[in-house]
């Protein structure tokens, strides 16, 4: 059987042939979707609202994707065979738009087929159509009797979400994430006047939420540098600081800059260090788009140091962001629970150089988007068993807009995507305050 026919190689790619080889990128070759979308040649020559729709495919397939594999298997006496993997993606991605995506049944028939004969699988177009026309008439039923939270969570995140948080709280998470997540923005000043301008809302934590769609780069603001765009979670840790003005903070970890824009929009002299040459361009990038100067520097935060300590010193620490599953649905079929030794390993080193870098009575805020305790308060609780010299200075809930339930027993931010729900959520992130001893 010819995987590809002649006519792959000079037929202009559609929406759903380009979704097809992000799914196999990402399921078989384990890259990040936004890393495939990036490397994708045909993404790049598609139309603005194709891209757009291409990447809505693909993200319905990974959010439903236990869904999906279980329709799949009710239609089929025996698996398709590993040679017709990409069989199995057309179906995925044939489901995603008839069941999920509300597509015309006979459009989202005739176009899987149709991919079909175009990849040279002209043998299996039988086989796609009727899977496709069954579901089409039994599908829905099916999904109403569905778990969804329970199908589409990886076994291992819900033993650990069900053990952090509590059944309830895991089943709440998991549908979160079947969401997209909303647009939320961070604006330099004037958020009433954005909010009107940009058809938002305003969250308590101060973040612009946007209710409606639309193209970012044409979106009142965003040429002039007024607003970027941030997760409204992601937006809390900065604030922890207060009032940066004149002072010199050290942001770790920096890249992609959003943390990065807040301390210096508040007049921060910032330090941006992050390890990956690419990942500081980005950051140059996106700051020079804001007309937002800081000191960017490639270097490992591990060993890198200060020439003297400082006063305020923010560490994101790379993670293995289960907390931003809504923004990122690759991340479920990417991440395994060795993942979170691992990376668990490396904040702890990261969070031991952070605190040499304080100087006395420096504040130092810790954070990371992931819901997994070994990323966010075990690290914390480990630091001070080893007796840095450190200590908690508690979140008050004033100081994130009165949201006393994203606030730990501890002290420590801790926010979860079912959060917020009656205004679409938010991501999962942790963060704690500490402050060095000494004055």
């Amino acid at each position: 059987m010819a995987v590809h026919s002649e006519i792959t190689q000079t037929a202009p790619a559609s929406a759903r042939s380009v979704a097809i080889d992000l799914i196999g990128t990402v399921l078989r070759r384990r890259r990040p979707l936004d890393d495939a979308i990036e490397d994708n040649p045909d993404m790049s020559g598609l139309p603005g609202r194709d891209r757009a729709f291409a990447r809505l495919l693909v993200a319905t397939v990974l959010r439903r994707l236990g869904q999906i594999d279980a329709l799949i298997a009710h239609c089929l006496n025996t698996p398709l065979p590993p040679r017709a993997a990409m069989v199995h993606d057309m179906l995925r991605l044939g489901i995603a738009q008839l069941l999920f995506l509300r597509t015309p049944p006979h459009a989202a028939v005739a176009t899987t087929v149709d991919l079909a004969d175009l990849r040279g699988f002209i043998s299996h177009k039988g086989l796609v159509n009727a899977v496709l026309r069954r579901l089409s008439q039994e599908g829905a039923g099916l999904v109403a009797q569905q778990d969804a939270a329970r199908l589409d969570t990886p076994e291992w995140l819900w033993r650990s979400w069900s053990q952090a948080y509590g059944e309830e709280r895991a089943r709440a998470i998991a549908l979160a994430h079947l969401k997209e997540a909303p647009l939320d923005l961070t604006v330099r000043g004037d958020p009433e006047r954005w909010r009107a301008a940009l058809d938002a809302i305003l969250l308590p934590t101060g973040t612009l939420r946007r209710t409606g769609g639309g193209a970012i780069m044409s979106l009142p603001g965003y040429s002039e540098g007024a607003w970027w765009v941030q997760d409204a979670a992601a937006a809390i840790p900065v604030r922890l600081f207060g009032d940066v003005a004149d002072e010199h903070v050290i942001d770790l970890c920096a890249a992609p800059g959003g943390k990065t824009a807040q301390l210096a929009a508040g007049g921060a002299q910032v330090t941006a260090i992050d390890r990956s040459p690419r990942r500081v361009d980005r950051l140059n990038s996106n700051l020079a788009r804001l007309a937002l100067a800081v000191d960017s520097l490639t270097a490992d935060a591990v060993t890198w140091r200060p020439p003297r300590p400082v006063r305020y010193v923010l560490l994101d620490a790379p993670c293995t962001a289960t907390g931003a599953i809504r923004r990122h649905p690759d991340v479920p079929h990417l991440k395994t629970p060795d993942d979170v030794s691992r990376l668990a390993a490396v904040q702890e080193r990261l969070l031991a150089a952070a605190v040499e870098m304080l100087a006395p009575g420096g504040t130092l805020i810790y954070c990371t988007c992931s819901l997994e305790p070994q990323e966010g308060q075990q690290q914390v609780t480990r630091l001070l068993a080893k007796g840095a010299p450190v200590a908690r200075r508690p979140i008050d809930p004033e100081e994130i807009g009165g949201l006393a339930d994203l606030v730990t027993a501890e002290g420590d931010l801790r926010t979860l995507p079912c959060h917020l729900s009656d205004v679409d959520g938010l991501d999962g992130f942790f963060a704690a305050r500490l402050v060095r001893h000494g004055s």
